[in-house]
């Protein structure tokens, strides 16, 4: 087996992480039972680029006992947990290319060797082994049964695909079920992006300025953790209708050249870059705190603050500060990559339970009905999306309405008027 990681001494440690993160991973726990008992991935390979966490590693573990070979490579160089790695190797001899802090062309190294297996199927958290496969790998294209992706960042990239007529594949968009986004991408961002704001920093939150740019659902997760810790929120969103909802659930609205002056510390999460760029840079506050809860680390022009500064340094661990040609220093939290995971541990195990089983699902489903399909990006079917929701309150201990048959005949009907 071939894998690239830091140090496999770390396994026991990472053992120890993923065993605590199970117990939070109930649905998951469910869908292993099943697999091991279906073996519905026998014979298959699957590639993972998703972040190397105890939670990513619940769901490499759930793939491997379904009967399939997985290799597993990560989606951000900084969010890599290397004793993580080490376990999946030692304990479960499972394939892993990753290493916290790996340069840009590692990276790539590790993306490259986990397509090198000639997967069936791959998982995405920001489609990059989506966009190497048509662009570098075309030849095995042929041959899989597809893809699923993680993000909404993804999910933009691979609608582009399509609108280009390029896509190749049948891609399950596990980002939109709404066992995912409902709950991952609001109260895991949520949670997880103050946390680590809070963990790099150690500073108050209550009583700041904080801008919010982008009010989807990830932001929506972010405003609402940053007021309740008693912080003056402002959104900053390009769609009017997000706009105007985000004014309707309390919080002020407005452009980021008006908010930024004011701002104590600005959060980025839309998915699209240069939201603080050079126009924004000369007319923040002195001490003003940027952090990056996108995907990608092009949400805050890093090279563009370099070229305005006169001097830069680490002053914490994950802080580095920025002396402006002002006088004013900036300081930017885990050199603008996700701050959730490279300056904290990522989402809560419980709520990536649910997104983790939509990935186990969706995989199940391109196995049964890949070669079938055309290519496209398609959402994640409803009924396993129900499922999802019916496991995860059942593992709560909570109960729920059902319909009358009278009630489901009713809904079903169109003749019964006033």
């Amino acid at each position: 087996m071939k894998y690239h990681i830091k140090n496999k001494n770390l396994a026991a440690e990472g053992k120890k992480k993923i065993d605590w993160a199970a117990r939070e991973m109930t649905v998951l726990s469910f869908i292993e039972k099943r697999f091991k008992a279906e073996q519905p991935l026998s014979g298959l390979r699957i590639a993972a680029c998703l972040h190397v966490t105890t939670e990513t590693a619940r769901l490499a573990q759930v793939l491997a006992s379904g009967g399939a070979e997985v290799v597993v490579c990560a989606s951000n160089p900084l969010s890599t947990k290397d004793d993580v790695a080490a376990s999946l190797v030692k304990h479960d001899h499972i394939a892993v290319h990753a290493v916290h802090g790996a340069s840009r062309t590692e990276y790539y190294k590790h993306l490259r060797a986990a397509l090198e297996t000639r997967p069936d199927i791959t998982l995405d958290d920001g489609a990059d082994l989506l966009t190497l496969l048509h662009s570098t790998y075309t030849k095995h294209l042929g041959s899989m049964l597809g893809s699923t992706e993680e993000t909404t960042t993804g999910v933009i990239r691979l609608r582009a695909l399509e609108a280009s007529g390029a896509l190749a594949l049948p891609v399950i968009a596990v980002n939109d079920a709404q066992t995912k986004h409902l709950f991952d991408n609001r109260y895991g961002t949520g949670q997880s992006t103050l946390d680590g704001i809070i963990r790099a920093t150690n500073v108050l939150i209550a009583g700041k300025s904080v801008v919010v740019a982008g009010y989807g659902w990830c932001g929506k997760g972010v405003a609402m953790r940053a007021d309740g810790h008693g912080a003056h929120v402002t959104v900053v969103e390009i769609d009017p209708v997000r706009a105007l909802e985000a004014v309707m659930d309390g919080f002020a609205v407005s452009t980021m050249k008006q908010a930024a002056p004011h701002a104590d510390i600005i959060v980025t999460v839309t998915g699209n870059r240069d939201v603080v760029d050079g126009r924004v840079f000369s007319i923040l506050k002195n001490g003003c705190i940027l952090a990056n809860a996108g995907h990608f680390d092009v949400e805050i022009d890093i090279a563009g603050l370099r070229k305005k500064s006169s001097s830069h340094s680490e002053v914490r661990k994950g802080v580095c500060a920025y002396v402006l040609s002002s006088k004013k220093t900036v300081y930017v939290l885990a050199e603008g990559r996700l701050v959730n995971l490279a300056a904290a541990e990522g989402h809560p195990s419980a709520v990536m339970d649910m997104s983790f089983a939509g990935q186990a699902l969706a995989v199940r489903y391109l196995a049964e009905h890949g070669q079938h399909m055309e290519a496209g990006v398609y959402s994640l079917p409803h009924d396993l999306d129900q499922e999802i929701a019916q496991h995860k309150l059942a593992s709560m201990g909570i109960s729920h309405e059902r319909l009358t048959p009278a009630q489901k005949r009713y809904l079903a009907s169109w003749n019964e008027g006033t």
